[in-house]
């Protein structure tokens, strides 16, 4: 078993454990790195999928050549082209120069689209057409450029049902969807949470430069047991505020966000009570089904993760219950 660690040191933080969930991806990345390989990162808000990208292109013979990040999300709708792939001067209002866009500021090296769902029809339009070509054009020119580019996209957003619902378009999944890798939620690697407290607590006490609080086997076993839905994110965030409060002090459950808290009373509970007059178990697994579905955003391989399934028999039961 690989230790993450000793081959993706410069961003650590993330990609820290041994846990069988990482070890796979993280073998995954390092083969697909070998190659320009078009890579699809899918995975939870906060679990590490830029890490991943910046992983794949430091191991890559691209190393040296610039990782250009873009966030979709961010980019407003009516510049995305022009930021993506510049713009002539005079082209558009605003446009008082030439400006080259995020794919030739990438070239010879990799371009990650972060939070890729979230683009224009238009927009992936132009996209797909730089993916098959390699060749874009500014806005404003009727000049073509060829662009040696690696494309990495990542989403937290099911495509397939994002195709479904006519928000994206199916050949670019296709194009993009050469290489998928899923990341797994902190919650399905939660063996690896006390290395990832021990490296967040450590490196935050050197950045403040206070001595570094320690953690009670209770507050351990609380954080182990709460669902973590900001992934490792939120925990980097838990050990930045206990690092400050209780420098050099034992973290305690007491002293644990209340939500956290209250997720390690709730599991002393019964998961289901027997009403007194019984109930439907059918109406029961439709229910949960539904509930993890929507926990996943539709994502029906995270979603037979949460209920315990192969994502085969997570099929069988939607078409049986005519959920598709």
């Amino acid at each position: 078993m690989i230790d993450s660690r000793q081959h993706y040191n410069e961003h650590p933080s993330q990609l820290i454990g041994d846990s069988p969930e990482l070890t796979r991806v993280v073998w995954a990345s390092r083969i697909t790195a070998a190659s320009d390989v078009t890579v699809l990162i899918q995975g939870e808000s906060g679990s590490g999928k830029e890490l991943f990208a910046r992983a794949i292109h430091n191991d890559s013979q691209r190393n040296e050549q610039p990782m250009v990040t873009v966030n979709c999300a961010a980019i407003p709708e009516n510049l995305a082209e022009s930021m993506l792939f510049g713009h002539l001067k005079g082209s558009f209002t605003s446009a008082i120069a030439d400006q080259q866009g995020y794919v030739q500021s990438a070239d010879k090296g990799t371009l990650f689209l972060d939070e890729v769902g979230e683009l224009s029809l238009p927009v992936q339009a132009k996209l797909l057409r730089f993916l098959e070509s390699s060749e874009c054009e500014k806005v404003g020119s009727t000049v073509t450029e060829k662009v040696d580019v690696r494309v990495i996209a990542a989403t937290n957003r099911d495509l397939r049902a994002e195709i479904k619902k006519g928000n994206f378009r199916e050949d670019l999944f296709y194009r993009l969807h050469v290489v998928p890798l899923e990341i797994p939620p902190l919650r399905e690697r939660i063996s690896d949470l006390k290395a990832l407290l021990e490296h967040f607590t450590q490196t935050l006490a050197l950045q403040y430069q206070v001595a570094a609080p320690d953690y009670s086997k209770a507050a351990i076993k609380a954080l182990k047991e709460y669902h973590w839905p900001g992934n490792v994110r939120e925990l980097r965030n838990l050990c930045e505020r206990m690092t400050i409060l209780l420098a050099g002090q034992t973290v305690d459950v007491d002293n644990l966000p209340v939500e956290i808290k209250t997720a390690r009373q709730g599991g002393k509970n019964t998961l289901v009570s027997l009403p007194e007059n019984g109930l439907s178990l059918e109406k029961l697994e439709i229910e949960l089904i539904q509930q993890a579905l929507e926990k996943t955003s539709g994502n029906r391989t995270r979603a037979a993760r949460l209920l315990g399934l192969t994502r085969d028999t997570l099929l069988y039961r939607l078409k049986k219950y005519s959920l598709t």
